[in-house]
């Protein structure tokens, strides 16, 4: 039950150590809670007789019967459980009137982009949206994490940034998520910062590939059309993140909640305000999201409630908690989403997608 990178325990999440590799990397042999957390003698065949017929109390595992022992654990399990039934049978979230294109970005490394970008992707498509996901990193750690081949020869953003070739031609749907599509990145991008120079309109390359898709805007019918594409920009300011921005109307910035997340804030503002004023005056800064945010400490809700003050409801109120499943997840080549839906990061960015959702059709 450890949650976070301080080894601090969290009742909102529960594993076990006899959790078979099978089980962690199908999430469907272990949605909700594991048996054995939720009846820790149920593998104890020497202490329970085999012809003792289960009681009512034993199988019982909906969240009035938790609620019913009113004791911190089972209050505790029955508010996960409340959580994940609402995720798994709550409403889709409604559709935005044209396709969202938002560019996740922050200069600084390490602050959640990528992690935010996947999973708040993977969230959608689990409420029923239709989303693409465009890695513009060359590392290439988006594709690693939804489980997309990004070997060398592969058809990538390289390919449509450099060389032109239509973004149909790149685009791969995931192999789990129903409704979610991904045009991986290769290493070869980590070139193409060289390589645009010396090419035409080399800030709008990116931006016409996605507007000559399809299902982008009013392209196709409105049930065949994008409503989200997502593009994770690589952490730096270069041609790559320009093209990003030129491409998209609305920026979400992942912020950390420390105090070093929000030294590199200001510069990246600048390079907004310099791309609405030269290259893309639709673009603005429509989202902030927290992340990694630990309420147990006064440095993170400092930082929260600095970040809120000045950006207002940009903001997103939904915060997403420290968590080592999240982390986890990208080594099995999943979504947190898929990997551990019940844990409380997969909740929070559930809800987050919710929110982002709701906010894009109020506008």
């Amino acid at each position: 039950m450890v949650d976070g990178d301080d080894g601090s325990t969290s009742a909102g999440e529960f594993s076990t150590s006899a959790e078979s590799p099978a089980e962690r990397t199908n999430p469907q042999l272990t949605q909700g809670f594991p048996q054995a957390a939720l009846n820790p003698g149920a593998d104890d065949e020497d202490d329970v007789s085999r012809e003792t017929p289960p009681t009512a109390a034993s199988t019982d595992t909906s969240f009035a019967a938790f609620e019913e022992a009113n004791t911190p654990l089972a209050r505790a399990v029955a508010a996960q459980l409340q959580a994940q039934q609402r995720a798994r049978f709550g409403e889709p979230a409604p559709r935005p009137k044209e396709t969202r294109v938002l560019v996740v970005a922050n200069q600084k490394g390490g602050v959640g982009k990528t992690t935010t970008t996947v999973n708040l992707a993977a969230a959608l498509a689990q409420l029923g949206q239709k989303v693409l996901v465009i890695d513009l990193d060359p590392q290439g750690n988006a594709s690693t994490a939804l489980a997309i081949d990004h070997r060398r020869g592969t058809t990538s953003s390289y390919d449509v940034l450099v060389d032109g070739v239509p973004l149909t031609d790149a685009v791969q749907p995931h192999p789990e998520v129903e409704g979610l599509w991904v045009v991986p990145a290769t290493i070869d991008l980590a070139g193409a910062e060289i390589e645009l120079v010396n090419l035409m309109s080399r800030e709008s390359r990116l931006r016409k590939a996605i507007h000559a898709h399809p299902w982008v805007q009013d392209g196709g019918a409105d049930d065949e059309r994008f409503d989200y594409v997502f593009v994770d920009c690589p952490p730096s300011l270069g041609l790559l993140t320009l093209n990003a921005m030129v491409a998209g109307e609305e920026v979400l910035i992942p912020i950390q909640a420390e105090y070093y997340a929000l030294e590199g804030l200001g510069q990246l503002l600048e390079t907004v305000e310099m791309v609405r004023a030269h290259l893309n005056p639709t673009l603005a800064v429509s989202t902030i999201l927290i992340t990694m945010y630990d309420a147990r400490t006064r440095l993170a809700a400092g930082v929260a409630d600095e970040v809120r003050e000045h950006f207002a409801d940009q903001v997103l109120a939904t915060a997403i908690p420290r968590s080592v499943r999240v982390s986890e997840a990208p080594s099995y080549g999943q979504s947190v989403m898929t990997y551990d839906p019940s844990s409380p990061g997969a909740l929070s960015y559930l809800e987050a997608a919710r929110e982002l959702a709701v906010k894009g059709a109020a506008r």
